[in-house]
């Protein structure tokens, strides 16, 4: 089965934690984004029996009968690119980070059969969670401003570099925009060496929590987390530099202060360094799948086309990919994740508080 939003993002964010590094951590995944542009085996492109293949699949997964939510990796059999995509979670979770795969035959399909693949290639690769709280198994990217506060993917307005929380997110494009939206990604382990060469005095500041603005999901308005968490040599970061910007003036949340808003301006200046993001022009067919660990990823500004029918639209996968950890490790991973439900509680709890005392409004 699938993952709820509440349980994914617990999964992701138990990140095991022993101490601050106190030097460059050296890592397939601490590349630069002028290398990897001089490259090409980060791409891979289906073979024609791969893709016949993937269409056989989906029809194999239609004749199920079954609701998207309710197939398995076993309703999309895919026996010749099974090796392929155990090479590919293996390079997203201890290699590079991230891979582009190209020649999907969305061209073949109607939008739901896509969705059928897209989510049957999930379950071979992770356990596929919900993106919201309304259990969205795909989420849909295009620009949906129809008024509200959406996030900000849903716009057509240019991303920082982030991470979601999922081990892995998955980017298949069906259409392109007009001009623009091109995907940028960026290690954030490079970025990290790049961090503390700049600016040492600041890398203990990651290891400490910053609120985070959850835009309400899972009944907590705000949340306190650790940028960057270190342990048995590897380095895992989540970063939301808008939210953790945009949840000032909530009730309960402290002020940035000077060393805060330094550590953010400084990371973020980091990230956009051309020296270090690689931009990938994502054609129809096209799937990125990346590790929300090791990478960020932002998006240009986009120019759509008039028409509706051919607007810009990915569809986004999130994805936990379970893994046995020494038992060292694994007691880290518990201890956080303890210290992580424990948090969510008394925010759930003053939250409901400040709603009960609020003043009645008419």
């Amino acid at each position: 089965m699938y993952k709820s939003l509440r349980a994914q993002t617990l999964h992701y964010l138990a990140r095991p934690h022993e101490r601050v590094p106190t030097a460059p951590i050296d890592s397939p995944a601490a590349w630069r984004g002028e290398d990897m542009r001089q490259r090409t085996d980060w791409q891979y492109r289906l073979s024609p029996a791969e893709i016949q293949e993937c269409l056989a699949a989906v029809r194999h997964a239609r004749a199920t009968g079954k609701p998207m939510h309710q197939l398995t990796r076993h309703d999309l059999p895919l026996p010749t690119l099974a090796p392929r995509i155990a090479q590919w979670r293996h390079e997203i979770r201890h290699g590079r980070g991230f891979v582009l795969i190209r020649g999907m035959p969305v061209g073949h399909w109607h939008e739901a059969d896509t969705e059928i693949f897209y989510w049957g290639l999930g379950h071979h690769l992770g356990i596929p969670g919900a993106q919201n709280p309304q259990g969205d198994l795909l989420g849909h990217v295009r620009d949906q401003r129809i008024g509200g506060d959406v996030r900000y993917y849903r716009t057509n307005k240019a991303l920082l570099p982030h991470t979601d929380t999922a081990d892995i997110v998955g980017l298949l494009c069906l259409k392109k925009a007009r001009s623009g939206g091109l995907s940028r990604i960026a290690s954030s382990v490079a970025v990290f060496n790049e961090f503390m060469r700049r600016a040492p005095h600041l890398v203990p500041r990651l290891f400490e929590p910053f609120w985070f603005d959850t835009k309400g999901e899972g009944g907590i308005r705000a949340f306190p987390v650790a940028p960057c968490r270190y342990a048995g040599g590897e380095l895992r970061t989540f970063w939301q530099a808008d939210y953790f910007r945009s949840v000032q003036g909530l009730p309960g949340v402290p002020p940035l202060s000077a060393t805060d808003l330094e550590t953010l301006d400084t990371y973020d200046a980091i990230s956009e360094d051309p020296r270090l993001y690689l931009d990938m022009d994502l054609e129809p067919g096209d799937i990125q799948l990346i590790s929300n660990h090791t990478i960020l990823h932002a998006r240009t500004a986009f120019e759509d086309h008039p028409e509706p029918e051919r607007r810009r639209h990915l569809l986004r996968l999130w994805l936990s990919i379970p893994e046995k950890r020494p038992l060292y490790l694994e007691w880290l991973r518990l201890k956080s994740l303890f210290a992580l439900t424990a948090t969510a509680a008394v925010e759930l709890l003053r939250e409901r508080r400040r709603r009960a005392f609020a003043p009645a409004t008419t």
